[in-house]
């Protein structure tokens, strides 16, 4: 009777372990058509929908400021009285009959380095004892359109008055039946441009009524 050792037992039992070990191996789990099964990765949760982008917002513009005033004559400056110079009167050759002033012519010069414009009708006041302080506003009836006239640096525009004419010899007399008034100056309101203080180039002013009619600026010269 053979007896077998510890030790051939052990080796006997390891033996058949390492044959076991190699064929499971081996062995690799199959699907149906004997491709290798590869285990499915886990669905993908939906993505959430996409946020609809903000509108753009429209580009700032920047408006225009309105023009503070229309000014006349194709935009030259209305002129001031810092640009205009008032000369003495001169007696008019179309005047109404009489021994009086009659009518009068008087040029306004642009006396500036820059164009300016005039539009209008000039106010009229005697000035008593020849001090504008003392001044006598005449009322004043215009003649013909105003039209806006642009004055180039040295150009002129004129403006004719003319009065209730004063009849007679030595002082005279009103067909009214007035008192004759006579003044020395006069102050003439020429529009945006200030007052001013005029005399005749010969004589005095002396008019009836204290009224007078005038023409606007005009760059044609009144006769």
């Amino acid at each position: 009777m053979h007896h077998t050792t510890g030790v051939g037992r052990t080796a006997a039992v390891l033996a058949a372990a390492l044959t076991v070990t190699a064929l499971m191996t081996g062995c690799t789990p199959t699907g149906e058509d004997g491709a290798a099964a590869v285990p499915s990765s886990p669905a993908s949760a939906p993505s959430a929908p996409a946020k609809p982008s903000a509108p753009a917002k429209p580009s700032a513009t920047h408006e225009a400021s309105p023009p503070a005033g229309p000014t006349p004559a194709g935009g030259t400056k209305a002129c001031t009285t810092g640009q205009v110079k008032v000369s003495d009167a001169h007696q008019a050759d179309v005047r109404p009959p009489g021994t009086g002033t009659g009518a009068v012519v008087v040029p306004v010069t642009n006396t500036s380095t820059h164009p300016c414009t005039l539009q209008g009708f000039p106010t009229v006041a005697g000035a008593g004892n020849g001090s504008p302080d003392h001044n006598l506003p005449l009322a004043t009836t215009h003649s013909g359109p105003a039209t806006a006239v642009t004055l180039a640096p040295g150009a002129r525009v004129w403006t004719k008055l003319t009065f209730v004419n004063v009849q007679g010899e030595a002082d005279g007399y009103c067909v009214s039946g007035a008192t004759p008034a006579t003044f020395p100056t006069l102050v003439l309101g020429v529009p945006g441009a200030g007052s001013h203080q005029i005399a005749m180039d010969d004589g005095i002013f002396a008019e009836c009524d204290n009224k007078v009619t005038v023409t606007a600026f005009s760059s044609a010269e009144p006769s």
